[in-house]
């Protein structure tokens, strides 16, 4: 079983998403969890407007709460996946040598911009976008 992170800034939006989109794609070939680099949403549900173009979709994101990442986390997962490169820059700094070989950019080589403080168009748009990504990490 591969083991999968996301991870974007607050754990609010992009990650939660698409760890659900992962999961929902892998099945029981895949594990995958979803963290934030910070603690503002820790124990939170996600953000309505994300939770609602989860149901868009066809995915119920309804049952997430929020966690900051730990370095038990990094250890965990064979991958690591950030949505932007600020996120992946930060991991980076903090992971160490031997977890700096799992990271990579979710998209491969361009991010998927934070939704946060825009429209339900733009957080339709986000999911839209990390559902297609799925493909990048997990084969139908």
């Amino acid at each position: 079983m591969h083991k999968l992170l996301t991870v974007c800034l607050g754990n609010y939006c992009r990650s939660p998403f698409a760890a659900l989109a992962l999961t929902c794609r892998g099945g029981t070939e895949v594990s995958v969890r979803s963290a934030g680099l910070i603690g503002k949403w820790q124990d939170q549900p996600a953000n309505p407007s994300m939770v609602n173009a989860a149901r868009r979709l066809g995915h119920d994101l309804t049952g997430h709460r929020g966690q900051q990442i730990t370095l038990h986390m990094l250890d965990w997962a064979d991958t690591v996946l950030a949505m932007d490169t600020a996120v992946l820059g930060t991991l980076q700094a903090i992971c160490g040598e031997a977890n700096a070989v799992k990271l990579r950019l979710y998209l491969g080589d361009r991010d998927v911009s934070d939704p946060i403080g825009k429209d339900d168009a733009a957080f339709n748009d986000c999911a839209v976008l990390i559902e297609a990504g799925t493909a990048l990490h997990i084969s139908p």
